[in-house]
């Protein structure tokens, strides 16, 4: 099995209180350390406008990180395509990938939270469109030789081309986030690699781990399981009370992503959303416990054929990133 780190960080972690995330300098020291331990990857989310920080300028970030670092491959999780210009997104992440020496992992979406959207002035509605239109845009940005000009609904283009051309060719990989049957075979038509959401159950991630394999042999490539990362919340407690008081500060979390995620009068959207709010649910797939605890549940996972893990670091400590890679991780790479 692989493991990588997946999360947010905030500018400025003091207003915060302890658990809840940590400052960029701290993020950078936190994921430094993850590559020593072990850790495969990281994936930093993108949001905007939430009044706690939560971190905007991910591919920022994330070239700061790529220079302290030497192996750790670094990820979006995701960049939301409708909110930007997809010819600069091109340039921004054709840098990356050229600076890291191709350590680049492009995840994308097309975002779910209401206040984002609103705060764009971009509608809702638009966002699959956009979404489309965007990533059309970017794979000719990074496989024309010649200057191309482009005229769409939403972006217009003329006599260009994209600079500088990125190190992994034709261009980084590509993550996409699905969970119906419809959007996995999408991901698996574009020959894109797989997220899949931290709150499903094993039974239905065995679903769509078997339904992914199964469309992209049928379109006559390999199926590597490494191509699919699964994002779980991980916390390695001391005790009971440690893993309570773990739960209670997960709860608060979501509650609050809920809160700026629906629009006024909303009370459905994206599947993560209907995920949160069933919040026992969403606590069964923690892994929150003592080690042995957590070892049953990636036993569980490795069996549903799992073999890709995202250890989301909202709200952990460095304290348990290390027992994890010491006390769990190192029995599974």
């Amino acid at each position: 099995m692989q493991f990588g780190i997946f999360g947010s960080a905030q500018a400025n972690s003091s207003n915060l209180g302890s658990g809840v995330g940590q400052g960029f300098d701290e993020y950078i020291e936190y994921n430094i350390e993850a590559e020593a331990l072990g850790y495969y990857s990281t994936f930093l989310v993108e949001h905007h406008f939430t009044g706690w920080s939560q971190v905007s300028s991910t591919l920022n970030l994330l070239t700061w990180l790529a220079s302290r670092t030497s192996s750790l491959r670094v990820g979006t999780a995701v960049l939301v395509l409708p909110w930007h210009n997809p010819v600069l997104l091109a340039e921004q992440v054709a840098t990356l990938d050229l600076l890291s020496k191709g350590r680049l992992d492009f995840g994308i979406g097309k975002g779910y939270r209401h206040n984002e959207f609103n705060g764009f002035c971009i509608p809702q509605e638009e966002a699959e469109a956009r979404f489309e239109e965007s990533l059309k845009l970017l794979i000719k940005s990074w496989t024309s030789k010649e200057r191309f000009s482009f005229e769409g609904k939403f972006f217009k283009f003329q006599d260009i081309i994209v600079e500088p051309s990125p190190w992994t060719k034709p261009h980084p990989p590509i993550w996409m986030a699905a969970g119906s049957k419809e959007s996995i075979c999408k991901v698996a038509d574009r020959g894109f690699n797989l997220l899949l959401d931290q709150f499903a159950s094993p039974e239905l991630l065995s679903e769509r781990i078997t339904l992914f394999k199964t469309e992209v042999e049928r379109r006559g490539r390999v199926f590597n399981p490494l191509e699919i990362a699964v994002a779980r919340d991980v916390f390695v407690a001391k005790n009971e009370d440690d893993k309570q008081a773990a739960h209670q500060r997960h709860r608060a979390f979501r509650d609050r992503v809920l809160a700026v995620s629906l629009a006024p009068g909303q009370t459905t959207g994206a599947h993560i959303l209907s995920y949160q709010k069933e919040s026992d649910r969403a606590q069964d797939q923690t892994l929150f416990g003592t080690p042995d605890e957590i070892n049953e549940k990636l036993e569980e996972l490795k069996k549903v054929g799992v073999n890709y893990i995202l250890c989301n670091s909202t709200g952990s400590t460095r304290d348990s990133m290390r027992r994890f890679a010491k006390e769990l991780m190192c029995e599974y790479v």
